[in-house]
């Protein structure tokens, strides 16, 4: 599956808002996701490291903290996401250092040059 027009044209939008490059995540490739989201629990962050073998970068959970725990992100594939955390789809193409906290009706997304050293 790929993506929708609408999903394709959302993520360029949020690439020019903040003034970045398109930075596709292909929907065969994998992002880390954090399970505590499911049930509706907010925050939603996400943040991208540079991309190694068939993943992304993307790490995405829900809520205030992020765990430590060894467990604590599953591997998913780009296009299941849609169903699990529609609202993210259009941050997706943000570059390898860049970060996202959405609930609601608020937004901040921000570069963090310290995602690039993993």
């Amino acid at each position: 599956m790929d993506l929708t027009d609408a999903v394709e044209n959302a993520q360029k939008e949020i690439c020019a808002k903040y003034g970045t490059a398109y930075y596709l995540s292909p929907p065969g490739m994998k992002v880390g996701i954090a399970l505590n989201g499911w049930d509706g629990k907010t925050p939603i962050n996400g943040l991208r490291h540079p991309p190694e073998g068939d993943t992304t970068g993307w790490y995405i959970w829900a809520d205030e903290m992020l765990s430590a725990d060894t467990d604590f992100f599953k591997p998913l594939h780009v296009r299941h996401l849609a169903g699990w955390y529609p609202e993210i789809q259009k941050y997706l193409a943000l570059p390898p250092g860049w970060r996202f906290l959405i609930s609601g009706n608020y937004e901040d997304v921000w570069y963090d040059g310290s995602l690039l050293s993993v």
